[in-house]
């Protein structure tokens, strides 16, 4: 704990730093070729842009909008992403049989499955936690294989020798040895269900930060958009820190190890 304290002094001055950057840039309208800080708003102009948003009646439908989507297609992927990746990894004959179709259907974006999720959903609701669902699924799944595929045989052989059944060791044995590549999944795919859920936002949603900030860009509310983008990293950076914390808690003699 007191280590972690001896940190945030840094962190701390990294983010004022890239502030101070952004002041002057856009103060200055500075252009560096590439790019250009000429249509960019100033922090001043984002902050009370921030402050109208939380002084109006449309912040919480929007927090409420995308909360709920993203914490139904997350809960259900990661459901599934583990338990197919505990199957897969423990069972070659599953890797054999699944793992080809889910590779074809891996690379594909999330903006890619807007169309076909419109054509098979009643809903623009359910589409857009069908995105949400299919961004946080592969990282977790991914991750739960090559955890369970990490695990020492020998702890196995020993678990076996002792007469353990193939229910007991993977509940007592593998589990643990893959949760903590389980837990980097979970908290990767918590941010790419923010990313995807955006993308599906500012397409088929009324309500949703990634539809505010789609209608700012629409509306030339400039601010309104940095707004919006703040309020997608800082709510998918606090939702993975979430979970790397709750990993953390289930996981104890992981981090004990690491720090001996």
């Amino acid at each position: 704990m007191t280590h972690d304290l001896k940190r945030w002094p840094l962190r701390l001055a990294s983010l004022l730093v890239c502030l101070l950057f952004w002041q002057l840039a856009a103060s200055y309208k500075l252009n560096l070729l590439l790019f250009t800080f000429t249509y960019v708003p100033t922090p001043g102009a984002v902050l009370d842009a921030a402050w109208q948003l939380l002084a109006s009646n449309a912040l919480l439908a929007h927090l409420g909008s995308s909360l709920a989507r993203v914490f139904a297609g997350y809960g259900v992927a990661a459901l599934l992403g583990v338990l197919l990746g505990l199957l897969i990894g423990r069972w070659r004959w599953l890797e054999d049989t699944l793992m080809p179709p889910l590779e074809v259907l891996r690379p594909i974006p999330a903006v890619a499955w807007i169309p076909l999720a419109i054509l098979m959903f009643p809903s623009s609701e359910l589409s857009m936690v069908f995105i949400t669902f299919t961004g946080a699924l592969f990282p977790i799944l991914l991750n739960t294989v090559h955890g369970v595929e990490a695990v020492d045989p020998r702890l196995v052989a020993s678990a076996r020798s002792l007469g353990a059944g193939r229910g007991a060791i993977l509940r007592e044995v593998v589990l643990p040895g893959a949760l903590p590549s389980i837990v980097t999944g979970l908290a990767i795919g918590m941010g790419t269900s923010w990313f995807c859920l955006v993308t599906a936002e500012m397409i088929s949603g009324q309500f949703g930060i990634g539809y505010y900030t789609w209608e700012s860009y629409t509306l030339q509310n400039y601010p309104d958009i940095i707004v919006g983008m703040l309020l997608i990293g800082v709510l998918g950076m606090g939702s993975s820190a979430l979970v790397k914390r709750l990993g953390a808690l289930a996981t104890p003699w992981y981090r004990a190890g690491r720090r001996g």
